[in-house]
Order: C-alpha cells, then sequence, then structure tokens
C-alpha cells in the first residue's frame, strides 16, 4: 500500500508551497494529460493518467512509495475523494483543495451560486440532471463526454434556457460562452466543461433578496403542505377528482428532484403545481386550452416550472420525453395502456366504477405492473353546523413497475 496518498486540486493556479512540497516526493502521480505535463511532475516518478478512478485507485493501493493524484477544482466536490476513501482500497489521504470549477464558473459568470442546484451528467444520469434543469431556474451542470451541452440543449427541447457554457477553466484555452439552450446542440464543445444553466420563473425558494439560509431551493418556502386546497389553484381541481385524492396520487407517486412527471388532463392544474412544488419537472397534457392556460396561470402564481402541452392522449405523448411517474386524470383504459408501454416507474389513475377500475387493473397488471386499488370516500363537512356540504366516491389504482429496468 502507498505510504501516504496526497490529492491536489488544481484550478489553473500556481500550486501552493504544500502542492509542490507533497508533488516533490511522488513516486507516482496520477492524474489527466495536462496534470502530467505540469513541471512540478518529477521525472523519475510513475505516471498514471487518470481515466478509471477505480483503476487508479487500485494501482495506488498496491504502490509501494509517495502517491499523488492531481485533479481539477476541488477534488472533495463530486471529486475523486470519495472512491479514493472507498473502504474497498483502504486508503488514508490527505486533500490540498483548490477552488471548485463550479464556483470558478459562477465567478466568470458574475452570478451568485448558493441558490443553485448543482448536477453531474453522465450518460447513465443525463435525463435527471436535464430533469432538474427543466425544473428549476439556476442549475450547474458538470458534464461528462457524452453527455455534455450539446446533448443537454437537445433533451431541453421545448423549454427555453440561457446557457453559460466554460470550457476548459483554469487553462489558457479556457473559454465562456452563452447561447440559447436550442442553439448549444449547434456547437461542439471541448471537455471538461460546467454549464450554467438559467432561466424559467423565480420560484419561492430563491434567495433574490440575499436572505438564503440553505444551498439550493428552500424547501421552506411557500405555503406549507404536499397539495393545497383546490381554492388555492381556482378552484377547479379536475373531473371527478377531489383534494384528498389528489394528495393520495401524490402520496403514490412520490415525485422528488430529478424526476419528470407527467399529469395526463391537468385540468385546473393543481397536481401538476403540486408536483413541481415538490422539485420535480412536470409536463402537463390537456386536450382542452384553457385548462393549459389555468395550469400554467397556477405555477406562475406558486413560482414553479411547469411546461404545458395542448393536445389529446394517447396521440400527443408520443413525443414527449421518457417520464418517470405519470398521474392519468383522464382518457381511462386507452392512455394508461399507452403510457405504461413507456415503462414509468409508477402509474397512478383513478374510476368512477368498479368496472371501469378492473378494466385499467388488468391492463396495468397485462404490462408488468404490481397493482392496488383503494375505494376512497371522502365528505365535507361544515365545521359550523358539522353537516354534509359534499361528497366524493372514487377508486383509486396505483401500479408500480414489477421487473427491475436499467437506470435512464
Amino acid at each position: 500500500m502507498a505510504d501516504r496518498v496526497t490529492v491536489i486540486g488544481w484550478d489553473g493556479s500556481p500550486l501552493t508551497a504544500a502542492a509542490r512540497s507533497a508533488l516533490g516526493a511522488a513516486t507516482l502521480v496520477a492524474g489527466a494529460s495536462h496534470h502530467l505535463a505540469l513541471p512540478e511532475v518529477p521525472p523519475a516518478a510513475e505516471r498514471i493518467r487518470l481515466g478509471s478512478a477505480a483503476l487508479a485507485a487500485r494501482r495506488i493501493a498496491a504502490h509501494r512509495g509517495t502517491a499523488v493524484v492531481l485533479a481539477d477544482g476541488d477534488p472533495g466536490f463530486f471529486g475523486v475523494v470519495r472512491t479514493l476513501r472507498d473502504p474497498e482500497f483502504g486508503l488514508e489521504v490527505e486533500v490540498v483543495p483548490a477552488v471548485s470549477s463550479v464556483a470558478t464558473a459562477f465567478a466568470r459568470a458574475g452570478m451568485p451560486w448558493d441558490d443553485a442546484h448543482v448536477v453531474v451528467a453522465h450518460p447513465r444520469t443525463l435525463r435527471r440532471a436535464v430533469n432538474v434543469c427543466r425544473a428549476h431556474t439556476k442549475v450547474a451542470v458538470l458534464t461528462s463526454p457524452g453527455a455534455g451541452p450539446a446533448e443537454l440543449g437537445l433533451l431541453m427541447e421545448g423549454i427555453h434556457r440561457t446557457f453559460v457554457i466554460c470550457e476548459e477553466l483554469g487553462t489558457t484555452r479556457e473559454q465562456v460562452t452563452v447561447v440559447t439552450s436550442e442553439k448549444a446542440a449547434d456547437h461542439t464543445w471541448r471537455d471538461p466543461n460546467v454549464v450554467i444553466v438559467v432561466g424559467g420563473a423565480l420560484g419561492p425558494g430563491a434567495a433574490a433578496d440575499g436572505a438564503g439560509w440553505i444551498a439550493g431551493r428552500d424547501p421552506a418556502a411557500g405555503p406549507r403542505g404536499w397539495s393545497l386546497p383546490a381554492e388555492a389553484y381556482g378552484g377547479d381541481p379536475g373531473e371527478g377528482e377531489s383534494d384528498l385524492l389528489r394528495t393520495a396520487q401524490l402520496a403514490r407517486l412520490g415525485p422528488r428532484l430529478g424526476d419528470l412527471v407527467w399529469d395526463i388532463g391537468c385540468g385546473g392544474g393543481a397536481f401538476a403545481t403540486d408536483a413541481a412544488r415538490g422539485g420535480a419537472a412536470v409536463i402537463a397534457v390537456d386536450r382542452d386550452p384553457d385548462a393549459c392556460a389555468r395550469t400554467e396561470a397556477a405555477a406562475r402564481h406558486f413560482g414553479v416550472q411547469v411546461q404545458t402541452v395542448h393536445g389529446t392522449a394517447p396521440h400527443v405523448l408520443e413525443n414527449l420525453p421518457e417520464p418517470d411517474v405519470v398521474r392519468v386524470g383522464g382518457g381511462g383504459a386507452a392512455v394508461v395502456s399507452a403510457v405504461a408501454d413507456r415503462r414509468p416507474q409508477r402509474i397512478v389513475a383513478h374510476a368512477a366504477t368498479r368496472d371501469a377500475a378492473e378494466l385499467v387493473g388488468r391492463d396495468l397488471k397485462e404490462h408488468g405492473y404490481r397493482v392496488e386499488c383503494a375505494l376512497l370516500q371522502s365528505v365535507g363537512l361544515d365545521t359550523q353546523s358539522w353537516t354534509e356540504t359534499e361528497r366524493s366516491v372514487v377508486f383509486l389504482l396505483s401500479g408500480e413497475i414489477q421487473r427491475r429496468e436499467a437506470p435512464r
């Protein structure tokens, strides 16, 4: 095992005395090609080009001597330190940090970043990173080959954002470019790069006045409650729906940061806005243009991002990006079947009769979903006289995919 392992962050500025001392004593140096070309790297040291951090960690663990790992920015922030400290390798490391590439990118853009979400985009996580960009007004994306600005722009179709693309930060080839998201796919960008994605309505969790207390979106901002009464959305929850049904649907789906939610038959936008308030990206679909307009108004009122699509399901669903969870608020078994063909993790629907519920339930089972059904009855009471004001009886169906699928 290596006698000593030092991880040195490099942001393009001259190395500190501590970094030069550690590097001068190294018998093994791992890093990217531009790190290994630094004049401070000892000529006699073994050099490892840092591609797979896990492979490099195994080489370092087997090395007899003093090892140094060079990494861009702060290696403890989405960096190599996490891999090196994995119990599999048994390495104890010392870290000489530098300014993170995210902090540098925001500095180049002249923007604060305590209110930004930071995500890492690999080919396997690109879709989830895009969903965060859809749902939030300021996001920094640490990209990788195959999951860069061009790919981000392509998957942001229908959502207008501004990209601040920072290429090769800290090097002599550093370049900062500002383009719209739809133009990002027209260029070839150099790695490594950081993309700052900004735009959309300013949400209630943003610290626009500098009074923020937590990085990212303030989870306590806005009205308390996972779902709000229909009156908060103009009193139109949707055909055949009640506030309690909507709350149960949200509980079954559990939309969260990084998810894309389809709300089919969005009505007045209550469900779509509730899901967006939880941090998820939302596409709300309705055949009624007035419903789309009401949904957009509700989203604006609460400062969240919701994309509306006017059209009739299931045909309008064909070109939408892949969902994680779906609420079918209208269209019945035919729409449920079309949704199930896209293999979201969870689907919820409701039915007014047992026959309709059985039809939807059978279809979900045939598509490989584990199905639950509950008969929900809610009775509203006037708390002055304790008399009944309204009654709702509905079948709630939820389906969860049974087969484990590879992450998308």
